[in-house]
């Protein structure tokens, strides 16, 4: 890996593109910086410190701590990473959209462009609900219509300047520009959560406990890490024969390929889906300021994961349970939707491929139903004990941080695109000069 970043810097192409790249990350981290005019901040921060449960932790490590600063990027990407999420579950359900992505590049500009104006929408919804909504509460200095109009628009803005920003990144910049903005958010976060694991564990602790605090909590992270590598890599390959056929004086067909289906089908979206699921009635209840008693308040506390795995309250730890079985749910639903055996079966069929021992059509279906379904679970399993680590240290020893699981699978993927990319670039580059040697 860092080879290969230190052969990029030679090449001034790439060069170009990584230091855009990194020019664009520092005017992000400027705007999570950056106020909105008429917020009181230290309203939001009293409030966000205020909150028992989990429920906007996850939104303010996937915006970098924008949230909890009310900046201009408060609402950040999270409105994109919404309308694209919805964007394809309508390509499965209408069939117009379908029509456009099966184009090519013309269908999936157009789709892009739906999904840009589905984000300003949405943002514009969530902005307005926060004004209002944290507005008449102390969030403004003033609540008036001016003030309410004024935060709107730059939430809004923030939100809509990033996704440009992110777009110019993929075009003129190295990885997918949405994904690097997430991650840079991401891991601007996770200096803040070192130091409050050290100041957790170690900095009031004897040389000898606190050595054995930080082995162990470097340990985690790196077992944590490596097992998000093995399960972004791991893929089943089917393989696949064509059979040979005569065209005119020759004979063709005859190679043999195989149909890589990746253990990690679905990537986060399970996680992400889960979590969301889980965290809405907590967000809710918090916006409004209702407070649950009795069996309200024992539902609520077992949908926050910040009760999970507690000694002192192993009845909320069912919400744990719950999450798993969303996992899986969403596992097997997302993948349904993105992977259809039918078609692929049938592809085959017409180019004149089979799998060795399996007859085309149906049995071919069948038989790649099967082998998906083991593979989505054991991917789904995977998932759940990488998030679920982070979550067992955190109720087992209050080693409460913002890069759980989830954050890990992020980082690493994008890590690994992005490098990918990189090497594809630079062999393009240099094709010519590998033929003639």
């Amino acid at each position: 890996m860092l080879t290969t970043v230190k052969n990029a810097f030679k090449v001034k192409e790439i060069r170009q593109k990584l230091l855009f790249t990194f020019l664009m990350l520092i005017v992000i981290r400027f705007g999570c910086q950056l106020p909105v005019p008429g917020v009181d901040r230290e309203y939001f921060s009293n409030w966000f410190a205020a909150q028992t449960g989990d429920a906007f932790n996850f939104l303010d490590a996937f915006t970098g701590g924008s949230f909890l600063n009310m900046s201009v990027f408060a609402l950040n990407i999270t409105p994109y990473i919404t309308s694209s999420i919805i964007m394809q579950l309508l390509t499965i359900a209408i069939p117009k959209l379908e029509e456009m992505q099966k184009e090519g590049e013309d269908g999936r500009k157009k789709i892009a462009a739906i999904t840009r104006y589905v984000t300003v929408g949405l943002s514009l919804i969530e902005s307005t609900a926060m004004a209002i909504g944290f507005g008449n509460q102390g969030l403004l200095d003033e609540y008036n219509a001016l003030n309410v109009i004024t935060v709107i628009a730059a939430l809004t803005a923030g939100s809509a300047f990033l996704m440009w920003i992110g777009e110019q990144i993929t075009e003129n910049g190295v990885g997918n520009g949405i994904s690097i903005v997430l991650v840079i958010n991401i891991v601007s976060r996770i200096p803040q959560d070192f130091a409050a694991l050290y100041e957790q564990f170690m900095k009031t602790k004897s040389i000898a406990t606190a050595t054995l605090a930080g082995v162990i909590i470097i340990a985690v992270v790196l077992l944590t890490v490596v097992l998000v590598v093995v399960l972004y890599g791991g893929e089943r390959r089917i393989p696949v024969q064509y059979a040979k056929k005569v065209q005119g004086r020759k004979m063709v067909g005859g190679n043999s390929t195989n149909i890589p289906l990746k253990v990690n089908t679905a990537g986060v979206i399970p996680i992400i889906f889960a979590s969301s699921l889980m965290q809405l009635p907590v967000v809710v209840c918090s916006l409004l300021g209702v407070k649950a008693a009795g069996v309200g308040g024992t539902i609520l506390r077992m949908l926050s994961s910040s009760n999970w795995c507690k000694p002192a309250s192993w009845i909320d730890s069912i919400g744990l349970l719950v999450y798993i079985l969303l996992v899986i749910f969403f596992a097997y639903f997302y993948t349904s939707i993105t992977f259809n055996p039918l078609e692929i079966a049938n592809n085959m069929k017409k180019q004149g491929g089979f799998i060795p021992g399996i007859r085309p059509g149906k049995p071919t279906s069948e038989y790649l139903t099967k082998i998906l379904n083991y593979v989505i679970f054991i991917g789904a399993v995977g998932l759940i004990i990488v998030a679920v680590i982070p979550i067992f240290f955190n109720g087992m020893f209050g080693a409460s941080v913002s890069f759980g699981g989830t954050s890990l699978i992020i980082i690493v993927g994008v890590v690994l695109e992005t490098i990918k990319q990189v090497e594809s670039q630079m062999l393009v580059r240099n094709y010519k000069g590998f033929l003639n040697d």
